[in-house]
C-alpha cells in the first residue's frame, strides 16, 4: 500500500548559520541525526566571519577547524571555502607548505586584526618573520594585500562549493565559508567589534562603501543618499525578476496550500462523553484512547503525527507501537528484546509515530515541520507532541515561540502536569509554571481539563478550527496521571468548556463559588462536601478549563466596550457565568497563583486565589497539596474566610480541619 501523502521530490533544504550561533546547543546538538538518516538533500552553510557581537568567536583558536572536526565526526560531507581566488597564486607558490602551515597557526583573533588593519600590518605579522613567506607577497601593494578576498566573499568559490554540495550523495553537506564581519564598511566597522552595533554611516564611510563595490555614483550623488537601481534591462534586474517570478511574487507569504480532511464529529468520542461508570482512569489514559481513535479514523488518521521524546511507555502509549509503528529510515534491522510481548518496540519505514529520543527540542522541531506542512508541502498534518509538562514550555519555550511565529498547527500535550500530581521524582517534574508561560504565546490555546469529556471536546473542536476552518492557532493541553472515575458530560457543557469555565456541581444559588481546574477540581468538589456537611455552607463548583481564554475574552470585551460606548456593552463569558452572584469566589489551581489571578481585575466579588507558588518537596499528592494549601480543607477554610466568618469560628474551623495556622508561607519555605 502506498502511504505517501506527497510524492517524493528532489527538494533541497538549505540552512544558513553563523559561526557564533553554533555555540547554541540546538545548532549542533542533533547533527548526527542528519547523517544517520542519510539526508543528502540537506546543506548547512556556516558564515564564519570569526566574530560575535562582542569579540572573536574563537580568538585563541580556529572556529573553521573546530566546526570541520565536529561535522566530519558526525558523518557529514565538509566543504571549506576559506580563501578567495586571489589567494590561489600564493598557495601555488607554496611548494613547501610554509604558507599553509602559517595560516593554520594564526588564530582567529589575528585574522580579525588583519581585516581591520592596513596591509602593512598583515605583511609584517603574517608574512614578515619568514623571508620565503615575505617574498611570496612582495609583488603586492599594502592595499592589494589588505583586499585579498576571503573565500565567502568570492562568488566563484561559493558557487563551486554549492555546486559540489548539491552533487554530493549519501550524506548531508556543510559548507563552511570564511568571511569578514561588516564587509564593505571599511574603517567604520569592517572586522571591528562594534560592527554589529554600527547603525549609521557618515559621508566618508558611504564613499568607501561606494568605491569598494564599484557602485556607479559620483561623490555628490553619494552625499544625497540615493537609492541606486540598475536599469530594467540590466543583467542584475533580469536575474532578480526571473527568480521573484519563480518564487511566486515579491512579498514572502505563508500560503495555505493544504487540504481539509474530514474531522470526526464529537459523537465519535462517545465513550469519553459517557463517563467510565466508576472505573478509575487518568486523563492521560483518556488522551491516549482519543489519540488511538483519531489514528484509526479513515479520513484523518493518516494525517495524525504522534510525537514523543522517549516517554511513550511512561505515558501509557506503548499500545500504539505495535499498531502504528515507530518511524525509522532503515526500518528495524534487529529483533527487539521484547518481540515476544504483545506491545513490543516496533520500528518500521512506514511507522507513524516519531519517537525522537530524549530531546524535547528535537520533538518541537518535528512538531513545527508537521504543523507547517500545510504551507510547505500542501499537505495538512496534525502533530500531537506528548511530554512531561515540566519539560515543555519551560525547557524549549524558544522553539514553541518559533512554532507560534511560523503558524504551526497541532497539539502540545503536557502530561503528568501540575505541581502536586507527580510525586517522588524530585522538583524537576513538578510543573506549576507552564500555564503561566502559555499566556505569552498569542496564538496558543491553553487548557487544563480534569475530565475525559472536557478533553474530547477540546481536541475535537481544535481539529475543527485548525483543519476545517484553517485557523492559525495551536494548542497546549495538560493531562494528569492520577486515576479517578470519569463522569459523563453534563448537557450543554461543551460551550463553557471551550470558553474556559463551566459548572460541574451546584444549582445556581450558592453561598460561595469554587473554581478548580486540572487535578485540583476534585479537591474543590471535596471542599464543597466539607462546607455542606460541616459548616452548612452551600457551594457551586466550576471547572476552569482555561484561565487564558477567560482572560482573553474578558479583555476583548473590555476593549470593545471602551471603543463603542454608544452601543450595548458586550458581556464576557466570565461575567455571564457569575451573573448576579456577589458572594466570595475561591479559585484553586495546581499552578502558581498568577494563573487564576489573571482574571482578578474582572471579578468584583471577594476573590481568593490558591496556588502552588514555591518549591515544595517530593512527597505524596496528599501531603504536597496540604503543603501548598490547595487541598480540600484549605479550599473550604478559604471559603469561610471569604464569607467573613467570625474569628473565633474561623479558629475552630482551622482546628477541626487540621490546618496548621503557624505554618510558614509555602512560597518562602
Amino acid at each position: 500500500e502506498d502511504r505517501n501523502l506527497k510524492e517524493p521530490s528532489d527538494q533541497r533544504i538549505w540552512a544558513f548559520l553563523g559561526d557564533g550561533e553554533t555555540d547554541e546547543p540546538e545548532s549542533l546538538g542533533a547533527i548526527t541525526m542528519a547523517s544517520r538518516e542519510r539526508l543528502d538533500n540537506l546543506t548547512f552553510v556556516i558564515n564564519c566571519n570569526l566574530q560575535r557581537l562582542d569579540g572573536p568567536v574563537r580568538g585563541n583558536g580556529k572556529i573553521i577547524q573546530e566546526l570541520e572536526a565536529a561535522f566530519r565526526g558526525a558523518g557529514w560531507n565538509v566543504i571549506k571555502v576559506v580563501w578567495g581566488s586571489d589567494w590561489d597564486p600564493l598557495f601555488e607558490k607554496d611548494v613547501k607548505g610554509i604558507l599553509a602551515k602559517r595560516v593554520l597557526e594564526a588564530v582567529d583573533g589575528r585574522f580579525q586584526k588583519y581585516a581591520a588593519e592596513d596591509g602593512s600590518y598583515m605583511r609584517k605579522d603574517l608574512f614578515g618573520d619568514n623571508p620565503e613567506l615575505l617574498s611570496m607577497v612582495e609583488h603586492l601593494s599594502d592595499e592589494q594585500l589588505k583586499n585579498l578576498t576571503r573565500g565567502g566573499h568570492d562568488p566563484r568559490k561559493v558557487y563551486a562549493a554549492f555546486d559540489a554540495a548539491v552533487k554530493h550523495t549519501g550524506s548531508p553537506t556543510v559548507v563552511i565559508c570564511q568571511t569578514i564581519k561588516g564587509y564593505g564598511l571599511g574603517s567604520f566597522g569592517e572586522a571591528l567589534n562594534i560592527a554589529h552595533n554600527q547603525k549609521k554611516l557618515n559621508d566618508q564611510a558611504l564613499l568607501e562603501f561606494r568605491s569598494r563595490f564599484n557602485i556607479p555614483l559620483s561623490d555628490d550623488e553619494v552625499a544625497n543618499l540615493p537609492f541606486y537601481k540598475p536599469e530594467k534591462d540590466s543583467d542584475e534586474v533580469s536575474y532578480l525578476m526571473s527568480h521573484r517570478e519563480a518564487l511566486g511574487g515579491f512579498l514572502p507569504a505563508r500560503a495555505d496550500l493544504g487540504d481539509s480532511p474530514k474531522v470526526p464529529a464529537l459523537d465519535a468520542f462517545s465513550e469519553f462523553l459517557e463517563g467510565t461508570e466508576g472505573r478509575e482512569v487518568s486523563s492521560t489514559m483518556a488522551y491516549v484512547r482519543i489519540l488511538a481513535t483519531l489514528l484509526h479514523d479513515e479520513n484523518i488518521g493518516s494525517r495524525i503525527v504522534p510525537l514523543v521524546p522517549d516517554e511513550a511507555r511512561t505515558l501509557g502509549m506503548e499500545a500504539l507501537f505495535r499498531q502504528f509503528g515507530i518511524y525509522s529510515h532503515p526500518g528495524q534491522l534487529y529483533e527487539p528484546v521484547d518481540k515476544a510481548n504483545l506491545l513490543y518496540y516496533r520500528e518500521a519505514t512506514d511507522g507513524q509515530i516519531l519517537e525522537e529520543g530524549i530531546t524535547e527540542a528535537g520533538c518541537l522541531s518535528s512538531f513545527i515541520a508537521a504543523g507547517t506542512a500545510y504551507a510547505n508541502h500542501g499537505v495538512t498534518m496534525v502533530p500531537f507532541f506528548s511530554y512531561y509538562s515540566m519539560f515543555g514550555l519551560q525547557r524549549v519555550g524558544d522553539f514553541v515561540w518559533a512554532a507560534a511565529d511560523s503558524r504551526a498547527r497541532g497539539f502540545l500535550i503536557g502530561a503528568t502536569s501540575g505541581r502536586t500530581t507527580l510525586a517522588g521524582e524530585g522538583l524537576q517534574h513538578q510543573d506549576g509554571n507552564s500555564h503561566l508561560i502559555a499566556m505569552t504565546f498569542p496564538n496558543m490555546m491553553a487548557y487544563d481539563p480534569t475530565y475525559a469529556y472536557e478533553l474530547a471536546v477540546i481536541i475535537q473542536d481544535g481539529l475543527r478550527r485548525m483543519v476545517t476552518d484553517r485557523e492559525d492557532i495551536f494548542y497546549y493541553v495538560t493531562v494528569m496521571n492520577e486515576n479517578y472515575a470519569q463522569p459523563p458530560m453534563p448537557e450543554g457543557a461543551a460551550d463553557g468548556i471551550l470558553k474556559g469555565l463551566h459548572r460541574v456541581a451546584g444549582e445556581g444559588n450558592p453561598d460561595v463559588v469554587l473554581f478548580g481546574s486540572g487535578s485540583i477540581l476534585r479537591e474543590a468538589l471535596a471542599a464543597r462536601d466539607i462546607l455542606s456537611e460541616s459548616f452548612g455552607v452551600n457551594a457551586d463548583v466550576w471547572s476552569a478549563t482555561s484561565y487564558k481564554e477567560l482572560h482573553r475574552d474578558a479583555s476583548s470585551a473590555e476593549r470593545w466596550n471602551a471603543l463603542h460606548p454608544d452601543e450595548p456593552p458586550r458581556i464576557s463569558h466570565l461575567a455571564h457565568c457569575l451573573g448576579a452572584f456577589n458572594g466570595p469566589i475561591v479559585a484553586a489551581s495546581d499552578y502558581v497563583k498568577a494563573v487564576p489571578g489573571a482574571i482578578a481585575r474582572w471579578i468584583q466579588n471577594p476573590y481568593i486565589v490558591l496556588g502552588t507558588d514555591g518549591f515544595g518537596r517530593s512527597d505524596g499528592r496528599e501531603a504536597l497539596r496540604d503543603f501548598f494549601e490547595v487541598d480540600a480543607k484549605h479550599i473550604a477554610y478559604s471559603a469561610l474566610v471569604g464569607l467573613n466568618t467570625p474569628p473565633d469560628a474561623l479558629q475552630k474551623a482551622a482546628t477541626d480541619l487540621n490546618i496548621d495556622i503557624s505554618a510558614e508561607d509555602p512560597e518562602t519555605r
